[in-house]
């Protein structure tokens, strides 16, 4: 991720949300806002974006298995998870009416999805971690390896507290909204 500050590009002050989303839709390419500052996504590898597909579709489907009044997203979407911060996750599952078709925002997502990267995966498992959290409707996080079976499910439990679990093999499950994530429908049977 690097920061923006070509003269094209937004002004050096801070930008606040409502700027910065204004700003992002006259722009080619992927943003994110951190403490008002706005950074460029760089270039996905091909096992980055087939991941983000495949969990994509995971996620659809188990909402669809349940019957759930809930939907999946794949990139695209804005979270704000801050007064000066916007992230972009690489899937998203929000519950409740249908978003407006020409929404950025999702107000209220439940899971939020990250495909971990080398230029990422840092800023992934610090302040995305901590910044997802700040936002009282995420109730799961998962951080997924596309080069390794490895999920990093980091989930709210009743008493608030964020606890971490890694996952190889098996079934993550998402309660709420109610959703079981088996491994081999993004990682295959291998």
């Amino acid at each position: 991720m690097s920061f923006v500050s070509d003269p094209a590009g937004p002004p050096p002050q801070r930008l606040s949300v409502a700027e910065f989303l204004a700003w992002s839709e006259t722009q080619e390419g992927r943003y994110e806002l951190v403490d008002g500052r706005v950074y460029a996504q760089a270039a996905e590898r091909v096992a980055h974006t087939k991941m983000k597909g495949l969990v994509f579709l995971a996620l659809a489907e188990a909402i669809k298995k349940r019957g759930l009044d809930c939907r999946a997203l794949v990139d695209g979407a804005a979270v704000r998870v801050g007064a000066r911060s916007v992230f972009e996750p690489d899937a998203l599952i929000y519950c409740g009416p249908e978003l407006p078709p020409d929404a950025t925002l999702v107000e209220n997502p439940v899971v939020v999805v990250e495909v971990i990267s080398p230029s990422t995966g840092r800023n992934d498992t610090t302040r995305k971690l901590a910044g997802y959290f700040n936002l009282p409707s995420i109730q799961h996080y998962l951080m997924i390896d596309p080069d390794e079976r490895l999920v990093v499910h980091a989930e709210r439990g009743a008493d608030g507290v964020v606890r971490t679990h890694f996952f190889k093999g098996g079934v993550v499950k998402m309660d709420p909204p109610g959703l079981e994530l088996p491994l081999e429908e993004i990682y295959g049977t291998g």
